[in-house]
């Protein structure tokens, strides 16, 4: 399903590959993987769980650079292979409502026809004050910065 951004409500973050898709996706979905890229420098992704299904389980845990955990846990809602990962904090692994949702995250990869992705990454939100929580969080900076992180991991790993 293609999403239609409201620039109240969503923020959006693309980007090129070199990378093929299939590449970026076993980024993206292995736990091994993930924690190596997944947290803004210098934080770093300390677990990550991942069961890939629609109602599953994606869960890691963010390390502050003063040691500082923070646990995220959110469920997976649409799983299209090397195309689309859709996951939410408002429910929690088998569809349960989460006492404290905050957005929905849409990652897209297309290829660009010449072996690499068009990479798109959107977080939507319920109301415009989340948004701008979000912006101000630093959403372009961060997922920027993890984007690059993913790119230099794909580059230097073995997928």
């Amino acid at each position: 399903m293609k999403h239609i951004i409201d620039p109240k409500l969503d923020l959006v973050l693309e980007r090129h590959a070199a990378f093929a898709p299939e590449l970026i996706w076993k980024a993206w979905t292995k736990p091994e993987h993930v924690a190596k890229w997944f947290a803004p420098r210098p934080w770093t992704t300390a677990e990550c769980q991942i069961d890939l299904r629609p109602g599953g389980q994606f869960r890691f845990v963010m390390r502050s650079p003063e040691g500082q955990l923070y646990p995220n846990v959110g469920c997976y809602l649409e799983v299209v292979p090397k195309e689309r990962l859709v996951w939410t904090d408002a429910l929690l692994p088998g569809y349960r409502p989460s006492l404290e949702p905050f957005f929905t995250a849409i990652v897209t990869l297309a290829p660009d026809g010449k072996g690499g992705t068009n990479y798109t990454a959107i977080a939507l939100h319920r109301d415009e004050e989340n948004r701008k929580k979000h912006e101000a969080m630093g959403f372009q900076e961060g997922w920027g910065q993890v984007y690059e992180q993913l790119i230099e991991f794909i580059g230097g790993a073995q997928l």
